[in-house]
């Protein structure tokens, strides 16, 4: 079964960084796997902010936040990172990593993830 295990949320001030983690377990990934990041806001539905292919060829970022983000992975650790970089207070929600197999055209839509991690909390202070 498939673990997703996300860590590296807190509290950080605006203009600061903070590195997501997400470690994967339960079987091995190829490079037909996505690990895409989501976010959500309290009373909002889940947002796709960035997914990196498993062989780490492909990236994608949501424009919104295009140029504050970067997302890596280290393949030997089973897990995909998530640098954010100039934080600002509407940045605070829940950031979930999620796997599946979307396509490049459906990378944005939660549907296309099959496996969730338990979120962890990125609030973001002025």
């Amino acid at each position: 079964q498939v673990q997703l295990v996300e860590s590296g949320g807190g509290l950080a001030q605006a203009g600061g960084s903070l590195r997501l983690s997400c470690a994967a377990s339960g079987r091995t990934f190829s490079s037909d796997d996505v690990m895409g990041w989501f976010r959500q806001a309290p009373g909002t539905d889940k947002e796709f902010i960035a997914a990196i292919t498993w062989d780490g060829v492909t990236r994608y970022y949501s424009r919104p936040m295009r140029g504050r983000l970067s997302i890596a992975r280290d393949e030997h650790e089973n897990t995909v990172y998530l640098q954010m970089n100039s934080l600002k207070p509407e940045d605070t929600a829940v950031y979930y990593c999620a796997t599946g197999r979307p396509s490049s055209t459906t990378m944005f839509l939660t549907g296309n993830y099959d496996t969730w991690g338990q979120g962890t909390q990125v609030t973001v202070s002025t």
